[in-house]
């Protein structure tokens, strides 16, 4: 996908970060960005000087986002990119511990914000006459992360979520990817800075490199990893055994 004057983004958690990153990079191929965070200073900071549009919004209700998506594209005149980037830490094991109100939360940011967004675009793009739509998992949507089962939980059903949606919208000329990066030196980590002493860490920039490339390159249902000193890439998923002495199910085009 070529970004261009024409093309028109929205940004969740647009106004930190990996999100901050990303509109930036758009806006500077010639995009017009929509900015979509919960903090509306630092969405109205960003978006001015992105010239762009701010939009305060609760990403985990589904009436906020609908509100700005129509937002956006009122605003743009058209809606064509949608990064669905907003995110949140577990900070319990889940397992042996359990805030439920503390869970309800990364859920809704991470699983909800991710639905509701997407149900929220589709309209919006059919009118444009297709469009990309980037949701930010994790590497631990592909891999457990020890220690943060809920974190796990809910990157992996983004993948889960992705991969099945892409695959009723891509006869639409509606991409529906996952953005799977690794740790990245972000705010969300920044409690446990200490922990990654010498450890490599990506920048907001290095997942920026790597959405653009799924923009130009992407399919349908890909999940892209990103990972210091690598290329980013689709992962290979392997395809599930068929029953015993019957017929393999059929592979998706994804599927390596």
């Amino acid at each position: 996908m070529l970004i261009t004057e024409n093309t028109v983004a929205l940004v969740t958690g647009g106004a930190s970060g990996i999100g901050e990153a990303v509109a930036r990079r758009l806006a500077g191929a010639g995009a017009k960005v929509a900015v979509v965070d919960r903090d509306a200073a630092a969405a109205t900071r960003v978006a001015d000087e992105l010239r762009g549009l701010a939009v305060a919004c609760d990403v985990t209700s589904d009436t906020a986002m609908g509100a700005a998506v129509a937002e956006a594209e009122t605003w743009g005149g058209r809606l064509d990119v949608v990064h669905l980037n907003a995110g949140s830490v577990g900070g319990q094991s889940g397992i042996t511990d359990l805030d439920v109100a503390a869970y309800r939360r990364v859920v809704g940011v991470n699983v909800d914000h991710v639905v509701f967004g997407l149900t929220a675009a589709v309209p919006a793009l059919r009118r444009a006459g297709g469009g990309t739509v980037i949701a930010t998992s994790s590497l631990a949507g592909l891999v457990p992360l020890p220690g943060d089962a809920i974190y796990t939980l809910t990157k992996h059903a983004v993948v889960g979520y992705v991969r099945s949606a892409a695959a009723t919208l891509a006869t639409e000329d509606i991409r529906v990817m996952a953005l799977c990066p690794g740790f990245a030196d972000t705010a969300l980590i920044a409690h446990l800075r200490e922990q990654f002493a010498g450890f490599p860490l990506l920048t907001a920039e290095d997942v920026a490199d790597g959405v653009e490339r799924m923009l130009a390159d992407g399919a349908p249902g890909e999940c892209w990893y990103v990972q210091p000193g690598r290329e980013p890439g689709p992962y290979g998923f392997r395809g599930v055994p068929g029953p015993k002495g019957g017929e393999a199910p059929p592979r998706l085009a994804w599927e390596g």
